[in-house]
Parts: C-alpha cells; sequence; structure tokens
C-alpha cells in the first residue's frame, strides 16, 4: 500500500462528512398542492393553505373601481402580459386584503387548462427581509405567482426596507417574470410622517433622506387607493351580505341595525359591515360561509 492511499481514504472520508452536515439545497415544492401558500424563511419553505379565507369578489361592493383596477391588471399578469407591483392603500376596513385574496380566487378559478396555474403566496410584513430568497425560489417554477403582503409598513430604524425596493425594481436580477407583488397599507408611502419628517430635519440633505424612503411606494406601477364609505354604500354592503346568505329579516330593522352597528363602533367599512352579519346570522340560528 503507498502512502498516499490512506491519506486519499482520510480525505474522501472528511468530504463525505463535510457533505452530511451541509444543509440540503433549497428547492420549490409541488405547488400543485395548494392554490395558495404561506411563506415560512425558517427553513425556506412554502406552508399549503388548505381553504383560503376569502369572499366571493361578487359580494365586494363600494370599491367598484378598484375591483376592476386590480381585476385587469392581475389578468394580464395570468396570461402573460406586462402588468404592475400594486399597492393597495388607504382607510381601515374597506377592503384591502379582501380584494386581493378575491381577485386571485375569480382569475384562477377562469383559467383555462393549458394556461400555468396563478398561485398566490403570503409573505408576512416581519419577513420581508426574506422576500430575495423566496422569489429565489418561484423564478425556476412553471407556475405564476402573486406574492402579498398584508399591513406593509416601516417604523423607526427598520432598513429592509431597502432590499424590499432592490427586489421589486432595480436589483441585477430584479422581479421574476413570473412573480407579481401586491401589498396592502394605511400608508401611501408605507411609512409614517413623523419619520419622514425626522429623515428630512437630521440628515445631511433632508430631500435626498426623504426621496429615499417615498420612492419604495414608486415601485408599485399601480396605486389603489380606498376611501371611507359613505353611509349608502355600507348599507349596500350589508344588504348584498344578507340577501346573498339568505338572512330573512325586515328591510327597516336590517338598516336600523346596521346604522346603530356602525355608529357603536364609530365608522362605516366593509369589515363593520360584515361584522353586523355574522352578529345577525348568529342572532338568527344561521350559518354563513363565504
Amino acid at each position: 500500500m503507498s502512502f498516499e492511499e490512506p491519506f486519499t481514504n482520510l480525505l474522501q472520508r472528511i468530504a463525505a462528512a463535510v457533505e452530511r452536515l451541509a444543509p440540503s439545497p433549497a428547492r420549490a415544492p409541488e405547488f400543485d398542492a395548494a392554490e395558495a401558500f404561506i411563506w415560512s424563511p425558517d427553513g425556506d419553505a412554502f406552508q399549503p393553505v388548505a381553504h383560503v379565507n376569502r369572499i366571493p369578489l361578487k359580494l365586494l361592493q363600494g370599491i367598484d373601481r378598484m375591483r376592476d383596477q386590480l381585476l385587469a391588471n392581475t389578468e394580464r399578469f395570468a396570461n402573460g402580459l406586462p402588468a404592475n407591483n400594486a399597492l393597495l392603500w388607504g382607510a381601515r376596513g374597506m377592503g384591502k386584503s379582501s380584494l386581493v385574496k378575491a381577485v386571485h380566487g375569480a382569475i384562477s378559478s377562469a383559467l383555462k387548462p393549458d394556461q400555468q396555474g396563478l398561485k398566490l403566496i403570503e409573505i408576512h410584513r416581519e419577513d420581508i427581509a426574506s422576500l430575495p430568497r423566496c422569489l429565489g425560489l418561484l423564478r425556476t417554477s412553471s407556475h405564476r405567482f402573486i406574492v402579498f403582503c398584508d399591513d406593509l409598513s416601516f417604523d423607526g430604524d427598520d432598513t429592509s426596507y431597502k432590499s424590499l425596493k432592490a427586489v421589486l425594481e432595480g436589483g441585477l436580477e430584479g422581479r421574476p417574470a413570473n412573480v407579481i407583488f401586491y401589498a396592502t397599507s394605511n400608508r401611501r408611502h408605507l411609512m409614517p410622517r413623523d419619520m419622514m419628517e425626522n429623515e428630512r430635519s437630521t440628515a445631511i440633505n433632508p430631500s435626498e433622506a426623504t426621496e429615499e424612503k417615498v420612492s419604495l411606494s414608486d415601485r408599485f406601477g399601480l396605486w389603489i387607493g380606498f376611501h371611507r364609505c359613505s353611509q349608502d354604500e355600507y348599507l349596500a354592503m350589508v344588504r348584498t351580505y344578507a340577501a346573498h346568505f339568505g338572512l330573512e329579516i325586515e328591510p327597516d330593522i336590517l338598516k336600523a341595525e346596521a346604522l346603530e352597528w356602525a355608529m357603536t363602533r364609530g365608522s362605516r367599512s366593509g369589515r363593520v359591515a360584515w361584522q353586523y352579519i355574522q352578529d345577525l346570522a348568529g342572532r338568527l340560528g344561521k350559518t354563513i360561509q363565504a
């Protein structure tokens, strides 16, 4: 036996041990398992969602213009045409996240068998820094994806917005062609006003500091604003829900109760209308399922 042979065997055993210790390469899951997934940065995993909590598109009232804008943009994307990242911003409880989920459901169910599947991927606000890894896994898939972040905003010393900017428009790789990013926020520029004012007052060049933060929302080609609904729009939501779920109640009583419900909460919105309908259905002994 030569001197080199034991040494070579030792190197091979060391190499095999190192290979066993190394983490397995991340790979995209079988996206045919579900229509929606939740991104988990721990282990770079996509957790399938058995049942998406959403309301049918036809039940969303008082947001017709917003619905048509997002629906048209998503249809173009699903058909392989150019489409924009979308920021849905504005009043709380007016159906921003509900619209994203409803539009995905409507378009996904209307796709032809020979079209690429349209999947919904939810990423939590606190996991935004891991978005580049998420998109890296989606890039190689044959499916198309809506990556959705609900209630996106940034505060204080949070710098993860910089990685989001690069991923959306501007990095070397950029956003994959089979991915579009939708986000909802109560803030149009995703930053609280006092944070932007603080940047302006402490920076050497105040305008540049503010522009860096405002430019994040510029990465969204489609801005869809949501505003507080009127009393008539609120009542239309309530009536639509009641009719859809077959809740039998006198129209005058329905109106009076719905207005009182909104008054006790100090606001009118789609969320408040839905909460009233759940209360009404419970009192009538009815089960409702969107």
